[in-house]
């Protein structure tokens, strides 16, 4: 399976270097070209001021994060625990 697919990415690669030899302008990448942005991208690229009370700052959002993660694995580890314990009463009652 893993041949014929790899002959399939041959078949198809060996198509689009033909079709870029061909030299018409529709079948060319557009990632070669760049273009500078017209008024209407630059303004939608400017930072907004009325947005800027909605930003948080990096360094709280890393500190949610990163209360988040040991929140998860303290209630992880809590789990293991109790799985345990109830898995040694079990051993015990048996034994």
């Amino acid at each position: 399976m893993a041949f014929l697919l790899n002959k399939s990415k041959t078949a198809l690669f060996a198509l689009r270097v033909n079709s870029h030899k061909d030299g018409d302008s529709l079948t060319l990448s557009r990632r070669g070209f760049h273009g500078e942005p017209g008024p209407r991208e630059k303004a939608l690229l400017a930072p907004d001021p009325s947005l800027k009370r909605f930003k948080s700052p990096k360094e709280s959002v890393r500190r949610i994060k990163m209360f988040g993660d040991v929140l998860t694995i303290a209630i992880v580890a809590g789990c293991c625990y109790e799985i345990y314990v109830r898995g040694s009463k079990k051993a015990k009652e048996s034994a």
